[in-house]
């Protein structure tokens, strides 16, 4: 004998059995959070892959093994968010994965297939390397060639034209899908007003790397940047060997948005007054450490080149060594003990006496050091430069 059950039976069931799935839920829920509240528990991982949703309670230290634990395999092409390593610290997390799909990319004449999760046509071309801008245009639909490309979709890129535009003194590459002068300044919402003129008429078809002008007749203003340029602080280290040069911090110049007046007439600039200037980045000094450290020389050869050296750090200019070196290979031959018996002068520079150089070290007797920081203080304060002096010994023998 064949049992029937009754339809109201059936349906009982159903909503018993619905029932028995909402509470089983319920209870995974609400155990998971009070043991995460007392910490003897795991953590409530919501997992929406390929439109099917998982609820699991996981003890693992980040997604990516929460994942694996649940059974569920990523590829290398697959993104997570949030990502694989992220560390798993809060009650809850809803986790999304976005499976790797083939999507064969169309740009012109290149056409390339790659293996992407990503979603948008932005994120796709990113995916592959590719550049997009603004004015580009792009469509994602289903391949249209399955026996080459296989089921999957297709990104097809419609490039911009490129061409240069010069709009009121500014130029700059500029990318339109309009066909016509005319409709790419409508599409890029330049009204051209009575005293505006265009390079080529408004019906001319926009042309890959053409030249494109737009100004206005007259007195107008415009803004550029421009660089700030950094200055240079230079600091002795006396540890150092003169000549010894580096850089401690690199100076950066700054930036600075000028605004000028300018003149234009029949498209060209025919005068520019600046009449504003804001500084927008303020330029970084640079550091640079020089050697102070002078040689001890024994000779009056290297006298000389000390001496130079001296001259130029002193702050007088290499047009002064010739007169500085003639003065005093009159002078004393450049030698530290050159004496004059007669009037008692000493020393490279013969001060008159030897003893005004001890202002200047104690071992003014033997220091070409010594001697030439003297005299050439000596010149600086009486004759300004050292070809000042030559020339008043010219005239007296002395100076």
């Amino acid at each position: 004998m064949r049992r029937i059950i009754s339809k109201p039976t059936t349906i009982w069931g159903a909503s018993i059995a619905i029932a028995i799935l909402l509470f089983i839920s319920l209870f995974v829920v609400l155990y998971s959070r009070a043991n995460a509240q007392t910490g003897t528990g795991g953590h409530l991982i919501t997992i929406f892959d390929r439109n099917q949703q998982k609820v699991v309670l996981s003890d693992a230290a980040t997604i990516g093994e929460a994942l694996k634990n649940a059974g569920i395999t990523l590829d290398s092409h697959d993104t997570v968010e949030p990502a694989a390593t992220q560390k798993i610290v809060a009650t809850e997390y809803q986790v999304n994965i976005y499976r790797a799909r083939p999507v064969t990319v169309v740009d012109g004449a290149i056409r390339q297939k790659i293996v992407t999760p990503y979603q948008t046509p932005e994120q796709i071309a990113k995916d592959a390397g590719i550049t997009l801008y603004p004015e580009d245009k792009t469509k994602l639909s289903q391949s249209d060639n399955l026996m080459a490309d296989g089921a999957g979709l297709q990104l097809t890129i419609s490039r911009a034209i490129p061409f240069n535009f010069t709009l009121y003194g500014t130029t700059s590459v500029a990318r339109t899908q309009a066909k016509t002068i005319g409709d790419m300044l409508q599409e890029k919402n330049i009204k051209i007003g009575p005293n505006d003129k265009v390079s080529v008429p408004l019906n001319t078809p926009v042309t890959a790397n053409s030249t494109i002008q737009v100004w206005r007749e007259g007195k107008q203003t415009v803004t550029v940047e421009e660089s700030v340029a950094f200055d240079t602080k230079q600091i002795k280290d006396a540890d150092q060997a003169y000549g010894y040069k580096a850089v401690q911090t690199p100076g950066v110049n700054g930036k600075k948005n000028v605004t000028y007046e300018v003149e234009i007439r029949d498209g060209k600039e025919v005068g520019r007054t600046a009449i504003a200037s804001i500084v927008t980045a303020q330029p970084t000094q640079q550091v640079e450490i020089i050697g102070a450290k002078l040689p001890t020389p024994a000779t009056p050869t290297e006298n000389q080149a000390l001496g130079y050296s001296m001259m130029l750090n002193a702050g007088f200019g290499e047009d002064q060594w010739a007169c500085l070196y003639t003065l005093w290979m009159r002078e004393s031959g450049w030698r530290t003990t050159a004496g004059n018996t007669s009037s008692g002068a000493y020393g490279i520079p013969q001060a008159l006496p030897a003893t005004k150089m001890a202002t200047y070290g104690a071992d003014y007797l033997t220091s070409a050091q010594t001697q030439i920081t003297w005299g050439l203080n000596y010149i600086k304060g009486r004759y300004g430069t050292p070809c000042g002096a030559w020339s008043a010994w010219q005239i007296k023998k002395w100076y």
